[in-house]
């Protein structure tokens, strides 16, 4: 039977379910006028890190928690609006490589500003030195938990 929560864990947890939604709502609120969600962007994020722009398939849907079919679904307006191609590999013609075109780049950087000020409008600027610390250790221990290698530690 599992261990139920206390007071002070169920507290931290509805929290964090409570506002989680609140904040993901306002952060794509915030990135819609770029006609953008905030899958998107997280898409175009990563490509724009990855060596020359582009990604297999596989490594970008485990970056993004995804199936090969969400990140088929993901990509597939991404790819409609010019801003994704997806190609064959030149190394392995079995892979299949998702790349930020130069239009996906400008439309991230056109983007990037107003996603910045959204992050730091509803979540960073009400944090003080420490609790932003304590945030970075909570989800990178829960991401070690879950397997998961952030990206940006």
């Amino acid at each position: 039977m599992a261990q139920w929560l206390n007071d002070d864990e169920m507290g931290a947890w509805r929290a964090f379910v409570e506002v989680n939604a609140h904040l993901m709502a306002a952060l794509e609120a915030d990135l819609a006028p770029h006609r953008l969600t905030l899958g998107d962007y997280e898409v175009l994020v990563h490509l724009s890190e990855a060596d020359e722009r582009q990604l297999r398939m596989c490594d970008l849907a485990l970056r993004l928690g995804l199936s090969p079919s969400g990140l088929t679904r993901r990509l597939d307006g991404l790819v409609k609006s010019g801003h994704v191609e997806r190609r064959p590999s030149t190394a392995d013609r079995r892979v299949m490589l998702a790349t930020l075109t130069d239009q996906g780049l400008a439309a991230m950087r056109d983007a990037a500003d107003d996603h910045v000020a959204s992050v730091r409008r509803h979540l960073i600027d009400r944090l003080d030195a420490a609790q932003i610390d304590a945030l970075r250790e909570i989800f990178t221990s829960v991401g070690d938990g879950l397997g998961r290698t952030l990206t940006i530690a």
